[in-house]
């Protein structure tokens, strides 16, 4: 009864507009690493073509072409990392060419330091104190004691960095919350999504304006980073591949994002890994869903240093799982309207604002913040107060599960 009256209450208010449906797919094409040359590259500059020296780039261009006649390959495009030190080429294969036999034939060669498959990702949603009329339904307000929470932080200066479909920035619960709305999908014009739009909501959702919901850190500002596109308008799926998540991390480490959302999941990916390494080297906490139909949670979830998050809790080993709001979640949906959503990408959602908070509540603190939890599941009062799980004062510390910031 109780989803059966949330459901009423966002149809009165829901005016999605759903996008156009695309198609995806990447078994035909291959990623090739090759070394760039740092001290030609302008960090932070244009990636129109990134390089100040047209003889560097010409030089990595014809090894690439080289390379790509040897194996009767086709040079589709290149896009250069010099946080890595590598400039990444995609080439297309010929014709019943597997890319794993491929991209260990072209690993031999010695000005590539590796080739790798272009792997597929998709998100992890399901569809399904304040004014806002929708904040009454949302799970985390008694489940995380928002209306106590947000008394001691919003968020405020904090951004939040989401690497997914593309977010709808007119939407009224979420105008002046977006700083930036960047596309990196070659070939496809950046739109308003639904996965995208309904994570950057729950994260950064306005309080107080009278409508829909509040997000977890209401305070914050998103930066969307559209790596995946929407492949069907009737729910909000979304995929994504190896070389346009690369982009987005590379465009969020470069800038300092302090928290970088990954509501993602697919296969174990090389370049992905060197990236977020990266990253967490440089003090960003990367936050991502975690996938119950794959190994360990799949990819990012699985990877060293990564905070995984679920609906539900999970036992993995040498890797802490936590546990957030991940069901009938009212969310932001393209158009100006809200819908109600499932799925491990909402809860990775939550604890990205989570972050937020915290990362404002001791800016002025030594340290990374830790997540207070029990049994997995994250008392966000307690998290954001800096206290124990269960403990109205001093408890010990034994008590507490110190997370990965």
């Amino acid at each position: 009864m109780i989803r059966v009256a949330i459901l009423i209450l966002v149809a009165l208010t829901a005016l999605s507009k759903p996008g156009e449906a695309q198609e995806a797919g990447s078994s035909d094409r291959i990623l090739v690493m090759l070394r760039l040359p740092a001290p030609h590259f302008r960090s932070g500059g244009s990636y129109g073509g990134g390089y100040s020296a047209r003889l560097s780039r010409s030089q990595i261009m014809r090894e690439a072409r080289r390379i790509a006649r040897a194996h009767h390959l086709t040079l589709v495009s290149d896009w250069p990392m010099p946080l890595i030190n590598l400039n990444c080429v995609v080439m297309r294969l010929p014709p019943g060419a597997s890319a794993e036999g491929m991209a260990a034939e072209i690993s031999r060669d010695r000005l590539v330091q590796w080739s790798q498959p272009m792997h597929d990702y998709q998100t992890l949603g399901g569809q399904a104190g304040h004014d806002d009329p929708l904040y009454p339904a949302q799970p985390a307000r008694p489940l995380w004691r928002l209306d106590a929470v947000h008394r001691i932080a919003t968020g405020r200066g904090v951004t939040v960095a989401v690497i997914d479909s593309g977010i709808d920035a007119r939407h009224p619960d979420l105008a002046g919350q977006i700083s930036a709305n960047v596309n990196f999908v070659a070939g496809r014009p950046l739109t308003a999504e639904r996965h995208g739009t309904e994570v950057a909501g729950i994260i950064a959702a306005k309080a107080d304006n009278g409508i829909g919901i509040a997000g977890i850190a209401p305070g914050a500002r998103v930066a969307g980073l559209r790596a995946c596109w929407q492949t069907n308008v009737r729910d909000a799926a979304a995929v994504c591949d190896s070389l346009s998540i690369a982009k987005a991390l590379h465009h969020a480490i470069d800038r300092r994002a302090p928290i970088i959302n990954m509501s993602l999941g697919g296969p174990p990916d090389r370049l992905l890994a060197m990236l977020l390494d990266t990253g967490m080297a440089r003090g960003a906490s990367v936050v991502a869903a975690y996938d119950p139909g794959r190994a360990n949670g799949g990819f990012p979830a699985s990877h060293p240093g990564v905070i995984a998050v679920s609906g539900n809790p999970e036992t993995v080993k040498r890797h802490p799982v936590y546990v957030a709001p991940a069901r009938d979640i009212p969310a932001t949906e393209p158009g100006g309207g809200w819908a109600l959503v499932d799925g491990t990408s909402y809860a990775a959602a939550h604890v990205s604002g989570l972050i937020a908070l915290i990362k404002q509540a001791r800016r002025n603190r030594q340290g990374r913040p830790t997540l207070v939890t029990s049994g997995g599941v994250i008392d966000a009062l307690a998290t954001v107060q800096g206290r124990t799980a269960g403990c109205d004062g001093p408890c010990p510390a034994s008590l507490a599960t110190k997370g990965r910031d």
